[in-house]
């Protein structure tokens, strides 16, 4: 074990003295790792950058949950969106959610709601647009994240009732109380007075802005009915059932199982005919989304690899020219007792050494580029990206230094003293 530490120790300094001793040489042929790892992390971290703020703007999907409607996610299918077959489908009802809330079995918890956006609630002298009403069921907390920080939920004869009671967003709340508590103020949506009984955290902007809570308003289904007309036709809102299923119930195959049944029933479709409803899963986006960036991934692969291929052949030209120039030296260490695997590791570990170098120069770029500002999207350096650059110039290191370490490991003692 000591003589491993005293080899790597012997072996770092020689790099160091080979980066000292030829710093315009070495550096530009550690150029070619640098740039390499730089385009692989960049586009790594870019990626995962995106990939986590795009997850992120879909969470209020949930996990381990089933949206019935009657549109099937299109999400990156062979052919033309077959939207015809849909649009004629009949929306779901609030009756069809209350007959599967009394007869689902593999359910953890079922909701409903209806949206409408580019609304304008005033309150007072104030006014903020652009805010989304949605009508909520009394239980949609139980299968969508709400993070209700000042106030309460809906209860039970609230939202059986149909009262006119809201949970607002934070910057709702921001455009029309400032900095006053909200809880207990009215706020009017269309004329009509909302009494305000919670209030939800702060979400921030998202990448794609969607479904940003900041700009949410929830009531009542009832309530919401009251203003607009959810239902089919024209100008009918369609509603959108939410089920929430169990965590033994992998790939929720037993709960789609049992909705598709009990819906079929309750719209009288007969066993050939095809349903006339979509069910939908969250965790499919997820899936979409990662599965599109692994391409971008592959992309930045290609792009690296040929950076990453010229500095690998500029590390190997060092470790031949290193050789070439210790030649003496090996001689007298191999006269000494040194065997060949002790002059094989020590150029083997040069070789890395200088390679990580270059590669965590790489890395340290793209720490700084993840301090630019890129609006919504933050960048971030994650460590399993920095140990996987560190890790790609340690391959590469030693797949360039192998063959120079393989010649000075076997050199004839007498030959290369007289070198």
């Amino acid at each position: 074990m000591k003589l491993i530490i005293l080899l790597i120790l012997e072996s770092f300094r020689f790099a160091w003295n080979a980066l000292k001793a030829n710093v315009m040489r070495t550096t530009l042929s550690l150029l070619g790792v640098t740039i390499g790892i730089f385009a692989i992390i960049s586009v790594f971290t870019l990626v995962d950058s995106l990939e986590k703020s795009l997850k992120d703007s879909f969470n209020f999907l949930g996990a381990n949950t089933l949206i019935v409607g009657k549109w099937q996610w299109g999400l990156g299918g062979d052919g033309p969106y077959p939207w015809w077959k849909y649009i004629k489908r009949p929306n779901a009802t609030y009756a069809e959610f209350e007959f599967l809330r009394e007869n689902l079995k593999n359910a953890e918890g079922i909701g409903i709601d209806a949206a409408t956006g580019g609304l304008v609630v005033k309150y007072q002298n104030n006014s903020t647009n652009n805010t989304t009403l949605k009508g909520v069921s009394p239980n949609f907390d139980q299968v969508y994240e709400l993070d209700i920080v000042e106030g309460r939920y809906f209860t039970a004869q609230e939202a059986e009732s149909g009262r006119s009671v809201v949970i607002i967003g934070h910057q709702i709340a921001k455009d029309l109380f400032g900095d006053a508590n909200p809880i207990g103020k009215e706020l009017k949506i269309k004329g009509i007075k909302f009494y305000i009984i919670g209030l939800l955290k702060e979400e921030g902007e998202g990448l794609l802005d969607l479904e940003s809570k900041d700009q949410l308003i929830l009531t009542p289904f009832g309530a919401f009915s009251k203003l607009y007309y959810v239902g089919n036709g024209r100008y009918g809102i369609e509603p959108i059932i939410t089920l929430k299923g169990r965590d033994n119930d992998i790939g929720l195959v037993e709960l789609e199982s049992e909705v598709r049944g009990l819906l079929r029933v309750r719209r009288g479709l007969r066993p050939k005919e095809e349903d006339n409803f979509a069910i939908n899963h969250a965790e499919a986006v997820s899936n979409f989304i990662a599965s599109t960036f692994d391409v971008i991934g592959l992309a930045g692969w290609v792009i690296g690899s040929f950076s990453i291929l010229v500095g690998g052949f500029g590390i190997a030209n060092i470790m031949f020219v290193s050789v070439r120039e210790r030649t003496n030296i090996i001689g007298i260490q191999k006269s000494l007792g040194a065997k060949n695997y002790f002059i094989l590791f020590q150029f083997l570990f040069e070789s890395v050494f200088l390679s990580v170098i270059g590669g965590a120069f790489g890395i340290f770029l793209v720490f700084l580029l993840s301090f630019i500002s890129l609006g919504s999207l933050e960048l971030e350096l994650t460590l399993n990206n920095v140990v996987l650059g560190l890790g790609v110039s340690a391959i590469i290191g030693m797949a360039s230094g192998i063959v120079p370490a393989a010649l000075a490991a076997r050199m004839d003692p007498v030959i290369a003293i007289r070198a």
